[in-house]
């Protein structure tokens, strides 16, 4: 099992690019699902989370390739489709599995998906997904671990189809939204979606379903309206997916935390105005332009006190990063996590490295203190692994992170550009 190294102590300076966002990429693999006609994708993450995609998707008898000449570019051919079951050895080791649901039973009128897995951080129920399709016709039922689902009888070119609905979900869900957007495009009439997820990544995925023929208003906002169409197809040119925000934000935090003077190019400010504001907060000096952000640092960063919410607000899957800031910053920081109770499993890896962090409930009270020193912690999630690198590299000595393959999942060869920017990290076999 692979590990990281990290010989603490490094300023961070040079300039790297952001890779295509795993929370877009995911749910825009599963769309092409919707069509019958190749789909092309450009900026594509080399990311495990995207790899077990390509695997489900071809499992069900999608061709899956990435470009040789290009490997940042994908292209899905759902023409001819084997199955409309995802099993449970697929889908167990990633949540996002669940988004070919809404695809297989919008165009098919069926589907059978088993309940997935992934990241140990909190309750994250399908209950919703599962709610929204039954607002439009589906009949589901939930066995022997699998959804079974199945659309009402049609009319028209398809003998079952959903149809439109008004629905409100009863808490905001990202990959709910995305599911239910998707299932919407195909059904028979018009369907609302309330209490919408209103994430770039929600939007990013309804601009690639319109570029294939879908008829969505509201993008970005909290009330969708989708007008069901009869079929999709293939957009003229290859939908580049959006800037990854969290992979930015991570490693604007490792600036902050480390010091130095660091640009990264290919991204989007507009995607992160919250944390950019937490920053400045702490501190840091941020010049934006259209497609790069540079940051610097100097000295210990500011202690800043933050909550979690939905976006605009800030992002869940920020909070172990900056709270790594937050360790060795001057003064004393509360953070309160309001999307998922069990979020504070970093803790305990933070507090062996030499951190002062109590935790009440849904809120941690930092202390920070000058210094950190190097010990073997474990990662217990994608993020919580992202936190751990950062503590990494301001820890005295050397410091050893376990189970990395949650860093895998999320971030595209971190070690290398953090090694481009003169970290002292390397990976172990």
């Amino acid at each position: 099992m692979d590990k990281l190294l990290i010989r603490g102590g490094q300023r961070l300076s040079g300039e790297i690019a952001i890779s295509g966002a795993k929370n877009a990429a995911l749910p825009e693999l599963c769309a092409a699902l919707l069509c019958a006609e190749p789909v092309t994708f450009a900026n594509v993450p080399k990311l495990q989370d995207v790899s077990t995609t390509l695997k489900v998707l071809r499992h069900l008898g999608a061709t899956a390739e990435r470009r040789a000449e290009r490997d940042d570019e994908v292209t899905i051919d759902a023409g001819r489709l084997v199955t409309r079951e995802a099993p449970y050895d697929l889908v167990k080791t990633m949540r996002a599995s669940i988004l070919v649901l809404g695809p297989l039973l919008a165009r098919f009128g069926e589907a059978r998906v088993s309940l997935p897995g992934g990241c140990a951080i909190g309750s994250r129920p399908v209950d919703q997904h599962i709610k929204g399709l039954q607002a439009m016709g589906a009949d589901i039922v939930v066995q022997h671990g699998y959804i079974v689902a199945k659309a009402p009888s049609g009319k028209g070119a398809r003998p079952e189809r959903l149809r439109g609905a008004k629905i409100t979900t009863d808490m905001v869900t990202v990959t709910g939204t995305e599911n239910l957007l998707m299932a919407a495009t195909l059904a028979e009439g018009e369907t609302v979606l309330e209490n919408a997820a209103q994430e770039p990544e929600v939007t990013d995925l309804a601009v690639l379903l319109n570029a294939m023929g879908a008829r969505i208003d509201g993008l970005g906002t909290s009330r969708l309206r989708i007008q069901g169409v009869e079929a999709l197809h293939a957009p003229a040119v290859a939908h580049p997916i959006i800037p990854d925000r969290i992979e930015c934000g991570t490693f604007l935090c490792a600036v902050a935390a480390a010091g130095g003077d660091v640009t990264l190019r290919r991204t989007r400010a507009d995607h992160l105005d919250t944390v950019l504001d937490k920053l400045r907060e702490a501190g840091v000096q941020l010049e934006c332009g259209a497609d790069w952000i540079r940051v610097r640092a100097e000295g210990r960063p500011k202690a800043v006190s933050f909550r979690t919410s939905e976006y605009p607000a800030f992002p869940t899957d920020m909070q172990a990063q900056f709270m790594a800031v937050n360790c060795i910053a001057e003064g004393v920081s509360r953070v309160t996590e309001t999307i998922f109770e069990n979020r504070y499993m970093h803790v305990n890896e933070l507090v062996r490295l030499g951190a002062h962090i109590a935790v009440d409930g849904h809120t941690a009270i930092v202390e920070g203190i000058p210094k950190l020193s190097g010990a073997t912690v474990m990662a217990t999630d994608l993020r919580a692994s992202a936190s751990l690198v950062i503590a990494g590299l301001v820890a005295e000595g050397e410091t050893r992170v376990d189970r990395i393959y949650h860093l895998d999942r999320g971030y595209d060869r971190m070690e290398v550009k953090l090694r481009a920017l003169g970290a002292d990290i390397e990976r172990i076999k």
